[in-house]
């Protein structure tokens, strides 16, 4: 079944939670929050269900409006752009290849905090990444 991305409704939500006056809850490094992270174009990781919501880690806080995050996933796939943790006895992924910039204002409720290990690992692994030489990103430059 080909997956339909509906951008009109994501568009709708996405004003609410622009327009939204609450204040942004208290978050830190290593936690995980389900935030509405949309209906993305191409290959970017979409949220699901009807508040377009995806688990997220975040990596570094900014300041209380503004972090940068890693959306998780069940799909366990072995390669440098997944990385394995582990969350609540539970294998997923961490989507280091989808990591971005996330407001607060996209945050609705805590899931829980990710262990000190598999913090590291996968800090480690983005560091690997952004260091990553010119010739193993696996792509032409033409």
């Amino acid at each position: 079944m080909e997956y339909i991305k509906n951008f009109d409704n994501w568009n709708e939500k996405k004003k609410l939670l622009d327009k939204g006056t609450n204040q942004p809850p208290y978050f830190k490094e290593k936690e995980i929050w389900w935030l509405s992270i949309g209906v993305n174009v191409g290959f970017e990781e979409d949220g699901k269900d009807s508040n377009f919501v995806r688990p997220v880690l975040v990596i570094k806080k900014f300041n209380r409006d503004i972090f940068l995050g890693v959306p998780l996933s069940t799909r366990i796939k072995n390669n440098i752009y997944y990385v394995k943790i582990t969350h609540q006895n539970k294998e997923v992924s961490a989507m280091i290849s989808q990591i971005k910039t996330f407001s607060s204002k996209r945050i609705l409720n805590k899931i829980g905090e990710l262990d000190h290990e598999d913090f590291e690992l996968v800090m480690g692994r983005i560091k690997g990444l952004i260091t990553l030489p010119l010739s193993c990103e696996g792509e032409s430059r033409g």
